[in-house]
């Protein structure tokens, strides 16, 4: 089988170095495990991150891709649910189900815990033609979804929802603040939202606001403004709160981090919520406690989710409540072009499919 693969790590971003198509053998199958032909993969920047070999030095050989979405051409023996020509797709939150973070349902939060396609290896991820998982790590994907569709929200919505609807708690009514709402988990932070009868503020560059409107956000900032949240505050101010409350911010989604964050914290309602995943823009966010403390703010980390949650999502896309954003689609061939495309985000809006077999 063709497979996207690197054997050593860039010091530059210079992709076009590392990323080889190289022939490997299609792999067999464990006991526990599932074969499926990869018809869809998604790009997500852990991507990068692997490539760089920062902030986790992942094992090499390595092939890339948490999410992927194929047919079933092989089961294990011990494989009781899933069977050959089944539509699935990956849950790449890889955790060893017995401890007792897992047990309690939190899998998310076990120690073993590894995400599949980045930390994993060496040579297994969704950037090839065929790939192999447990199978408590894949879904059955329902009617109605398709393999694009699912490779698009298998990570991304996951991390959406389990922010918003697992940490947040989010409730219909309140105020929720999208951060960078043109991003892969930002277009489903806005229709998680939404979907729950919240009013939402979605930031953006400027070339991307009113696609943050025409996926559902009531509001569109440019966050690339020093002042933009000046201009968060003032919408907040106009919009009626139910019951008398405070015109502020009542949660917001983060990812974006470095010198947003400070700003995000002056918005935020008392009482009010910020559940954050990932920092973009830089990590080593300094904070002024006197946001914190005053007016009792939480603050939520939030990585991935359940297999559960995923469910879930994949639930509501088959009802057409929630819906993969693809900005564009790459083959095996122009992989460094799509992992530019990511890292630079200019006219970035949604995500970024590779095929192992671009039609």
């Amino acid at each position: 089988m063709r497979a996207l693969v690197y054997d050593e790590y860039t010091t530059d971003d210079d992709f076009s170095k590392i990323l080889k198509i190289k022939n490997l053998p299609i792999p067999e199958p464990r006991s526990n495990e599932v074969i499926f032909k990869v018809i869809s993969a998604a790009c997500n920047y852990d991507d990068i991150w692997g490539m760089r070999g920062k902030p986790l030095a992942i094992p090499l050989p390595h092939i890339s891709g948490t999410d992927a979405a194929g047919i079933v051409t092989a089961v294990g023996n011990d494989v009781k649910n899933i069977k050959v020509g089944d539509r699935v797709v990956s849950h790449g939150n890889m955790s060893c189900r017995v401890c007792k973070a897992c047990t309690d349902g939190r899998e998310f939060d076990c120690k073993k815990r590894t995400i599949w396609g980045f930390e994993t290896g060496p040579l297994w991820g969704g950037y090839c033609e065929y790939t192999h998982l447990p199978e408590v790590n894949v879904l059955k994907i329902p009617e109605g979804v398709s393999y694009d569709d699912a490779a698009a929200a298998s990570m991304t919505l996951l991390t959406s929802w389990h922010m918003l609807v697992g940490r947040a708690k989010i409730q219909p009514g309140q105020l929720v603040l999208i951060m960078g709402g043109s991003s892969g988990v930002g277009s489903f932070g806005i229709q998680i939202a939404k979907l729950f009868g919240c009013t939402v503020i979605a930031t953006a560059s400027p070339d991307k606001l009113e696609k943050c409107l025409e996926l559902g956000a009531d509001y569109a900032v440019d966050h690339r403004k020093d002042d933009w949240h000046k201009e968060v505050r003032s919408i907040a101010k106009k919009i009626p709160k139910p019951y008398g409350g405070v015109p502020s911010i009542d949660v917001i989604f983060e990812h974006i981090g470095g010198s947003h964050w400070n700003k995000e914290l002056t918005l935020l309602n008392y009482g009010g919520t910020i559940v954050t995943t990932g920092a973009t823009t830089g990590y080593n966010a300094k904070t002024d406690l006197r946001h914190i403390f005053f007016k009792g703010i939480n603050i939520l980390g939030s990585t991935q989710g359940t297999r559960s949650e995923l469910e879930e999502c994949f639930y509501w896309m088959s009802k057409g409540k929630i819906k993969s954003i693809i900005d564009s689609v790459y083959s095996l061939e122009n992989a460094v072009e799509a992992h530019n495309k990511m890292l630079k985000g200019k006219g970035l809006f949604g995500k970024i499919l590779i095929k192992p077999n671009l039609d």
